[in-house]
């Protein structure tokens, strides 16, 4: 149930429309109509829910929603009033649901008097800016953006369609695909960490590269991407990053990676497609991480990883063999305290 001074639902969808968004079949009547979407446990007989985590299992029993969206082998556990929507994937078929329900909305094509806008930097149709906007010379906007309050455009950056940047944002140095969101408060493309230490002083190399972040992108609030010294930063197609993220200079991301908040990644890190890094995990510098890795939170990468593998621990080994130690240090730890 959103708060509707935030977020005001769509029309209503019966079982079968609900059914046919979260490609799940559908048991109940299927002219059934239903409002939102709300949590297990303060859902009414209006609302559809879900239950992917079986540490809910007790409140789906309990639940008065009118819908849920449940794996097959729960059907028996479904309070008998309860419409289901039964599918393999609980939670994309709840993606769906809840993108139909609440779609995101299309900017309002509107630029505040209070932005400043260079006059060689380019502007796509329908876009908006928001006060106190700042974009500069050459830059290049694609149409249907949105370029939130404070938000700071630099020389010479493109910007594909569709894209979003949220408020006090700053982009330098950067090519942008299309449909990426960049949160409020994120910085891309400042100076990577590149000194070449001496005993007079530590001298500045320059940072030469460019930020290129490909199609369907999204960037969480606070995040850093430094640009690259010479070869670039790259972030590939349809990552998912989080907030407060540091990703340094010349790392290329690749296509689908996820990676929770804290993750810091070293200088001329590779990281293969579609892995899965968890919160806090660090990386030292020119590592190449294989495609479909797993890597659990806090963990500590210090040597190439191969694709496929699911690691965890500082330094970062097999996950079977980490926990494996972690059970042995355990079982010291009782013997001794007994």
């Amino acid at each position: 149930m959103a708060d509707p001074r935030f977020y005001v639902a769509a029309l209503p969808l019966t079982l079968k429309e609900l059914a046919e968004l979260s490609r799940a079949e559908a048991r109940g009547d299927a002219d059934a109509v239903f409002t939102d979407v709300a949590p297990l446990a303060q859902a009414g007989p209006d609302h559809v829910s879900f239950l992917d985590n079986m540490r809910y299992a007790d409140a789906f029993s309990a639940s008065k929603a009118g819908a849920c969206i449940v794996r097959p082998d729960m059907e028996k556990k479904a309070p008998e009033d309860m419409a289901l929507l039964l599918t393999d994937d609980p939670y994309g078929g709840y993606a769906r649901v809840a993108r139909a329900f609440y779609p995101p909305p299309p900017p309002s094509a509107a630029v505040s008097s209070l932005a400043v806008i260079d006059e060689t930097a380019s502007l796509g149709r329908d876009c908006r800016v928001d006060a106190g906007a700042v974009i500069g010379p050459g830059a290049e906007i694609g149409h249907r953006c949105h370029i939130g309050a404070h938000a700071v455009i630099g020389e010479g950056v493109v910007l594909g369609d569709d894209c979003l940047i949220g408020p006090s944002a700053s982009l330098a140095c950067a090519l942008v695909g299309k449909r990426v969101i960049i949160h409020a408060g994120a910085c891309i493309g400042q100076d990577g960490f590149g000194f070449a230490p001496g005993a007079q002083g530590h001298l500045k190399v320059p940072q030469l590269g460019r930020v290129i972040i490909e199609d369907d992108v999204e960037i969480g609030a606070n995040t850093t991407i430094d640009r690259g010294t010479g070869p670039d930063t790259v972030i590939g197609e349809g990552a998912k990053i989080d907030n407060l993220v540091q990703i340094a200079h010349n790392v290329r991301v690749g296509r689908g990676c996820m990676m929770a908040a804290q993750v810091g990644i070293s200088g001329s890190t590779t990281v293969g497609d579609f892995s899965m890094i968890g919160g806090q995990a660090g990386f030292a510098g020119h590592l190449r991480i294989g495609d479909g890795t797993r890597i659990a939170a806090q963990s500590g990468l210090m040597r190439d990883v191969e694709a496929g593998s699911t690691v965890g621990g500082s330094p970062a080994v097999p996950m079977r063999q980490w926990l494996r130690g972690v059970a042995r240090l355990e079982r010291m730890a009782k013997k001794k305290g007994g």
